[in-house]
């Protein structure tokens, strides 16, 4: 079973595990850095919870994500049109202010990640802003069903870098609920 097929065996189930649950304090530090009512790609948005974080405080959201499953469920949970598309084939030219990848880029295998970067930065608008978060670590494979590529704060600069965005801020903080470490970047594209 791949990673989307571990999404799409039960979105409800995993929706119901992560629809309430903690918002990382990254996001609140990536919206300080969006214009007010910005538009933000919810990058990979899973069961919708960040969605509706994003769009509380005025911001426009679209929500995209690579499981069929995930994009109806998230669709119930936000009332909103989710697009189902894969990272690699993204295809938004200067269309954000902001990208909000929580948790959602660590499924891609770190050989492709500058690709994927490299979309998601055309995406954005010069000076755009994007956040990603990745669970903290070395480890790249397969576990508890998914691919993961764990970062070091380190490498996550690395690999921003390497595709083309400025390293804002990079922090850690480890998830309250079952104490896992996060590391997360908060990155800008260059104006020219």
């Amino acid at each position: 079973m791949g990673t989307i097929e571990y999404y799409d065996s039960d979105p409800e189930g995993y929706s119901g595990r992560t629809l309430n649950a903690e918002i990382p304090s990254a996001l609140y530090c990536f919206l300080r850095l969006v214009p007010s009512g910005g538009r933000i790609l919810d990058l990979g948005c899973g069961s919708g919870r960040d969605t509706l974080a994003i769009r509380a405080p005025g911001f426009s959201v679209v929500p995209v994500d690579g499981s069929p499953g995930m994009c109806r469920v998230a669709a119930e949970n936000t009332g909103s049109e989710v697009r189902n598309v894969l990272f690699s084939e993204l295809d938004y030219k200067e269309e954000f202010d902001g990208v909000w990848a929580c948790a959602s880029l660590l499924h891609v295998p770190s050989r492709d990640l500058r690709h994927i970067l490299g979309l998601v930065r055309d995406s954005l608008v010069p000076g755009g802003t994007m956040c990603m978060s990745f669970k903290e670590g070395t480890f790249e494979g397969v576990r508890d069903g998914r691919y993961y590529t764990d970062m070091t704060p380190g490498s996550l600069i690395e690999l921003a870098e390497s595709a083309g965005f400025v390293t804002v801020e990079v922090f850690t903080e480890t998830e309250a609920s079952r104490g896992v470490p996060w590391v997360s970047a908060i990155i800008r594209k260059p104006h020219s």
